[in-house]
């Protein structure tokens, strides 16, 4: 008799927000086989992991790496080794995980100030500057580069200018960005900048990629207290992944095979190419989206072109048509988060995901279930908008 059921997981369509599907040869090189984590093999692809995130994460920085761990390790990592109990934070939320890194830097023992923005709007920029003026000696200004709960991308710039004109950090979730739109951590001038491997890398979720600044690195080093995570603190992290190798833990070793993987894959199709692709795709989508009488819940110019948020219509029901995509179609779409829930729906087009064909499919899948459901989806007329965005894909 079995003691367990058979293990056969069914193949999905990844059009949430996370994870997005993994290219074959992320998945071969998971087969490969363990090495230990201080053989010199996997030493020798450990630093070619750092040589690329340096190229994909536009910076020079010598702290880049990668912590175990889903994007929010990265998140938890940047936040709790910046943050000393008493310094003074400033926060810019417009969405679920820009909220979490408040509760993370209250955790730490910061001071937090919270500047809100409605979520599916762009993070407050006057409001940020000017609870920084208000504060006074702000340590840590904090933002999310591509918010996954509102499908919003906020620009980095203005915020980074704020903080060095105030003497303080800058810090940048980009989760949902890095690998499909532009993410250049040393053109915006951003001191910690963080990541995860499931979203637009299009690996399974198991790394975040972190870079620090030398001014974040200084500050790392200047603590009067232990970082509050052990298992985070990056300054003993960081002498495991340069030529100390000092252990730590021991690695994820077939989650950097399938890094190394992941990253050599975007370097290959190049890094314009990629974001080209992810912006046509997505665009399409929304095109197709509005197209068929939907409407989308984020501010216009500042739509996320790898994650886009709709609205649900009045009288449709969230779970039986994201349930029916699922049993049908197997195409898997996200519910909101938060202020959200049962409000919109979230379609990714990440990585390997972010193709023409899943564009149609999605449309096409979506509209039928909409008109069962009693909604007068223009099909046709969704297919033709993003087909008109796709010309030339």
């Amino acid at each position: 008799m079995r003691s367990a059921s058979t293990f056969n997981p069914p193949t999905r369509i990844l059009l949430g927000p996370g994870p997005s599907g993994a290219h074959p040869r992320v998945l071969r090189a998971m087969t490969a086989p363990i090495l230990g984590h201080l053989d010199p093999e996997f030493l020798r692809i450990m630093d070619e992991c750092n040589d690329m995130l340096r190229r994909v994460m536009g910076t020079e920085n010598r702290i880049t790496l990668a912590t175990p761990g889903t994007g929010t390790s990265g998140m938890e990592a940047a936040v709790m080794n910046l943050v000393e109990p008493g310094d003074k934070v400033v926060i810019g939320s417009c969405g679920y995980f820009g909220d979490r890194i408040v509760q993370m830097a209250e955790r730490a023992g910061g001071v937090v100030t919270r500047v809100t923005s409605a979520w599916g709007s762009p993070t407050d920029v006057a409001g940020v500057e000017a609870a920084v003026k208000a504060a006074g000696n702000v340590k840590l200004v904090g933002i999310v580069h591509a918010e996954t709960s509102t499908g919003v991308q906020t620009p980095v710039e203005p915020f980074a200018k704020i903080a060095h004109e105030a003497g303080a950090l800058l810090l940048v979730d980009c989760v949902t960005s890095l690998g499909g739109v532009p993410v250049t951590v040393d053109a915006w001038s951003a001191d910690a900048v963080y990541s995860g491997t499931q979203k637009c890398l299009s690996a399974p979720p198991g790394m975040a990629p972190l870079t620090l600044s030398p001014d974040a690195w200084d500050a790392v080093k200047a603590r009067e207290v232990p970082c509050n995570s052990w298992y985070l603190d990056l300054s003993l992290i960081e002498a495991y992944w340069d030529e100390r190798r000092a252990y730590h833990h021991t690695a994820p070793i077939s989650m950097v095979y399938a890094l190394h993987e992941a990253l050599a894959l975007v370097l290959d199709e190049g890094l314009e190419v990629r974001w080209a692709r992810h912006e046509q795709n997505g665009r399409a989508l929304q095109a197709g989206l509005e197209g068929m009488g939907l409407v989308l819940h984020a501010d216009e110019g500042y739509r996320l072109p790898v994650l886009t948020t709709v609205r649900i219509p009045e009288g449709v029901n969230d779970a039986e048509v994201r349930g029916a995509l699922l049993k049908r179609h197997s195409i898997e779409i996200g519910g909101g988060l938060g202020d959200l829930r049962a409000k919109v729906w979230r379609l990714g087009l990440m990585g390997e995901s972010s193709n023409p064909g899943n564009v149609l499919l999605a449309l096409s899948s979506l509209g039928k279930i909409l008109r069962e459901q009693g909604f007068k989806a223009d099909i046709g007329g969704g297919i033709s908008a993003a087909a008109a965005g796709l010309e030339g894909a």
